[in-house]
């Protein structure tokens, strides 16, 4: 059986309540995990506190304690796992920003995977989550392909899939919600 099969049928046995089915799944997503986790903290400032470690302790204990999340296959894992990663970083910029007086420290987070190749920058994390929490008010497919595609790492195929949308469909949403977000950090 193939890996993706092995950890699909892990979380189907998980969802069914199976302790040990959660067990074994760390190990085969564990690699996986650490690389979304860098990915989202590659545009950190440096010294930040958190480590790819950290973040994806904490995110899986967050989707292990969620009783709502029973992803059904590897992509829907992964997706959620990085939802739960983005609420982590938000929380931890909040609680940064609680500590300082008027809370003017944020921490900031490039957006190159949302700009061209040619172009640079960085945009505060929790202004990134007010902009996602407005598009998906407007539009919650392109605020959900923003998520798997900005932090998850999925492609557009796999975003399609998991949407049940077509992969020109996904990219039109991916290019409309790009706009979207630099004008509501510019």
């Amino acid at each position: 059986m193939s890996e993706n099969g092995a950890i699909t049928r892990l979380l189907q046995r998980a969802s069914a309540g199976e302790i040990d089915a959660e067990r074994e799944l760390l190990p085969l997503v564990y690699a996986e995990l650490r690389r979304v986790a860098a990915r989202q903290l590659a545009g950190e400032r440096s010294g930040h506190t958190l480590s790819p470690t950290a973040l994806v302790h904490e995110a899986y204990l967050r989707l292990a304690n969620d009783a709502t999340a029973a992803p059904a296959d590897r992509r829907q894992f992964f997706a959620l796992a990085a939802r739960r990663m983005r609420q982590v970083l938000i929380d931890h910029a909040r609680a940064r920003d609680a500590a300082k007086r008027g809370g003017a420290q944020r921490e900031a987070v490039t957006l190159s995977a949302l700009q061209s190749e040619d172009t640079a920058g960085e945009v505060d994390l929790l202004a990134l989550d007010q902009a996602l929490q407005q598009l998906e008010q407007a539009d919650p497919r392109k605020a959900r392909i923003v998520e798997l595609r900005y932090f998850a790492g999925l492609e557009m195929i796999d975003i399609a899939e998991l949407l049940g949308i077509s992969r020109a469909t996904a990219q039109r949403d991916w290019e409309v919600a790009r706009t979207f977000l630099f004008q509501q950090l510019a």
